[in-house]
């Protein structure tokens, strides 16, 4: 499948102080590093743009996004999409690629959205895809505010009864995650995962696409090494992109040898 991945890095700027001197330094940080290395492994062609890079470089037309079979947000705030270099930097109009990706999902693409501190509504509000196209594709409502739950000390998600092939073949118990989003299911969406009392992964149908919600991280902090190194990791997300293009079919043979160790 060809996936486009969005957000997931991050720029840090550092300063260290040596008695009078001062040395700042700077380098881009990537968050997804294992999530890019399990959708190669299980077979697909994946296009990570940093976020750096979303303004400027993400889709802007129904034409550029049909390059895809799936697009993930994972950790990239709304304004990175709404306001490209063309409106924020030059004062003039340009596609709203949140009213786009919703027309896409709708005339068949895929669309996952991942939590995190600048994704649903984010750390003080500041991913803000409360009441937007997004939102109105996605299997969950949003809430208006800081939607963090952190869980530091480790709760691990279920899986539910309901039968999907995201989920197949995945035991009911998972892996501690060190924080999520409380979202709220829409009456159309299938609960397939659960924490604590809210749900953790969900799916949905919006008229001929798919679209899927992770409440939780796909990396540190709120992925620890215990969610990354399971091996249900990379089943659950190749199993996850490849309904989300519209496979049904069983999963690869590596993500069934994944699931029998």
């Amino acid at each position: 499948m060809r996936v486009l991945l969005a957000g997931e890095s991050w720029v840090s700027a550092v300063t260290d102080y040596k008695g009078y001197d001062a040395f700042p330094h700077a380098q881009v940080e990537i968050g997804c590093a294992e999530l890019l290395a399990a959708l190669a492994e299980a077979g697909h062609h994946v296009t990570h743009l940093r976020s750096h890079d979303v303004a400027e470089q993400f889709p802007s037309t129904l034409a550029e996004l049909d390059a895809y079979d799936v697009v993930i947000l994972s950790d990239i705030g709304s304004n990175s999409l709404l306001l490209p270099p063309v409106v924020f930097a030059q004062g003039r109009p340009a596609p709203n690629r949140l009213k786009l990706l919703a027309e896409w999902v709708r005339r068949g693409g895929g669309l996952a959205m991942a939590g995190g501190y600048l994704s649903f509504q984010g750390f003080q509000g500041r991913a803000n895809y409360h009441r937007t196209a997004v939102e109105d594709v996605l299997p969950v409502r949003i809430s208006p505010y800081d939607d963090r739950v952190e869980t530091p000390e480790g709760i691990g998600g279920t899986r539910t009864a309901a039968e999907h092939p995201v989920t197949a073949g995945l035991e009911r118990d998972w892996p501690i995650l060190l924080g999520y989003q409380r979202l709220e299911a829409r009456e159309d969406a299938t609960v397939l995962a659960t924490i604590e009392d809210a749900p953790l992964l969900l799916v949905r149908t919006v008229g001929r696409g798919r679209t899927l919600a992770f409440a939780s991280d796909i990396s540190p902090h709120w992925a620890p090494r215990e969610f990354m190194d399971w091996d249900g990791y990379g089943r659950l997300f190749d199993q996850a992109v490849r309904w989300l293009a519209g496979e049904d079919a069983e999963p690869t043979s590596l993500a069934k040898a994944g699931a029998g160790r």
